[in-house]
């Protein structure tokens, strides 16, 4: 029986090449699960996401839990000390077992000010989109010409407006 070819031609998957350095520098952080970090919205929530980050999982001298800490600015650090419980019980969720004994909140990251500066919120965008000029979306729709399916057209004549009117700028 010949071996078997794969049918990647030599190309490896993004998370092969990737999650041992994420691994890596997830673990200096006391993250065995690096999930925490990635998938931190979809575990505690939009809301608490919002406003915090984890910075640290660090582990006592006793080994009987860890202690996760959570970064956040300091108007909505009371509404984290509230809700202290219900985010250990998710977190916990995640890693299987009560791996995390203890939520600390801190204003500033555990290792100093430089790090502490995070932005809760998406930037918002440098630069809003040009207006349609009538002008350039009639020649992009010329240019394309007559074709037989229609949607393809519609997108070939988009993609030409929006050439044009980055040529433009």
């Amino acid at each position: 029986m010949p071996p078997r070819r794969t049918s990647t031609k030599g190309f490896k998957r993004t998370d092969s090449l990737l999650s041992a350095k994420i691994r890596q520098a997830s673990e200096t952080r006391g993250f065995a699960q690096s999930r925490l970090l990635t998938q931190w919205a979809e575990i505690v929530g939009e809301d608490v996401a919002s406003i915090s980050r984890p910075v640290e999982v660090s582990y006592g001298r006793a080994g009987m839990g860890a202690t996760l800490t959570l970064l956040t600015n300091g108007s909505n650090a009371p509404m984290l000390e509230m809700q202290k419980e219900q985010l250990r019980a998710k977190v916990n969720a995640v890693y299987g077992y009560n791996a995390i004994a203890r939520v600390r909140v801190t204003q500033t990251a555990a290792t100093g000010f430089a790090e502490g500066q995070v932005a809760f919120e998406a930037r918002p965008k440098a630069h809003a989109a040009a207006p349609a000029d009538p002008v350039l979306r009639q020649r992009a729709t010329e240019t394309v010409g007559a074709m037989g399916d229609e949607s393809l057209r519609d997108a070939l004549a988009r993609l030409g407006e929006n050439i044009l009117n980055k040529t433009k700028r």
